[in-house]
């Protein structure tokens, strides 16, 4: 196992720590100005989902390195199709699809999140316990299903999309008690086990969701924790940055796996606006929309490519 592999881990462990920490001290800085005016939210929003955007751009180079140009070329055609038939579905079906993608986005956070520390632990000395579907739970749905049924979330959903406003019904404060007892039983478990690092994790997510907007918590939460974990686990896959990775440098090797998927991102932002303009949409008021549709797609497919990866590093 290369050095530079833990160095990178530990690093982007770092920065997506100090990256919630400056959403949550953003947060707190507006209250006594009644919060984070909405167009600022929008805009760190897009800035947040932006950056996250190229994270599973690498899947067909580390699911399927080996596919002959034209074998290549149908799987990504497969990829688009399942792609464009997810936002056809979101689209036509707003609530259905919406609550589908909840669910899934969820586990599929959950589980990358929970890949990313067993990663750190086949590297390190660390031989305590991983609860690992504790952190799986509270990782995956604290960032996800608080947002969404917290107090905030009726200003939030109706800046994306107002049919989404009731997504969750009357269940809505029911599962605002559900996950705070899930989140914080996780915290005090992973206390009891002596993972102070991963209590330190589901502690920052925790106070992040409760403290931020929600479209600032859940971007910050995808962009800049979910996003940067991943691809940082990209690295270890990724032929180009294990050859960085053997060299010693750990941030090159981060960066192939970012440039490799830095395409997409521009792919992405013209796909939407362009799918945007085919629906009559205003794109001051509903980009924000589109691009939560079109990435919310994209997590379909990339959940199912990922998904070896993750059970791989679960060793489940």
């Amino acid at each position: 196992m290369a050095p530079s592999e833990t160095t990178l881990l530990n690093n982007l462990r770092a920065i997506s720590r100090y990256c919630i920490l400056f959403g949550i001290f953003t947060a707190l800085a507006f209250v006594p100005f009644g919060g984070i005016p909405l167009e600022w939210q929008i805009f760190l929003a897009l800035a947040a989902l932006s950056i996250g955007i190229p994270h599973g751009a690498v899947d067909h180079l580390i699911t399927v390195p080996k596919f002959a140009s034209v074998k290549m070329a149908l799987f990504l055609a497969g990829y688009l199709a399942i792609v464009g038939i997810a936002i056809w579905a979101i689209l036509s079906a707003n609530l259905l699809g919406f609550q589908a993608v909840v669910l899934m986005s969820a586990i599929h956070f959950g589980l990358g999140d929970a890949s990313f520390i067993s990663e750190l632990n086949g590297r390190q000395a660390n031989t305590k316990k991983f609860p690992r579907v504790a952190y799986i739970a509270a990782s995956g749905f604290t960032p996800v299903l608080i947002p969404l049924v917290s107090l905030q979330s009726t200003d939030a959903l109706a800046a994306v999309n107002p049919e989404l406003i009731n997504w969750a019904g009357g269940f809505a404060p029911g599962l605002f008690a559900l996950m705070l007892v899930i989140s914080g039983s996780a915290i005090i478990w992973m206390l009891l086990v002596q993972r102070l690092q991963e209590a330190i994790d589901l502690a920052l997510l925790l106070i992040l969701v409760l403290s931020a907007p929600p479209l600032v918590a859940f971007a910050f939460y995808f962009g800049l924790w979910h996003a940067l974990r991943h691809t940082g686990r990209i690295s270890l896959e990724f032929k180009k940055s294990q050859i960085k990775h053997q060299l010693g440098k750990p941030w090159q090797a981060f960066g192939e796996s970012v440039w490799a998927g830095a395409p997409a991102l521009v792919a992405v932002i013209i796909f939407t606006i362009v799918l945007g303009f085919s629906q009559g949409f205003n794109v001051g008021q509903q980009l924000l929309w589109y691009l939560l549709v079109v990435i919310w797609a994209l997590t379909v497919p990339h959940m199912a490519l990922t998904l070896r990866l993750d059970l791989k590093a679960l060793r489940i």
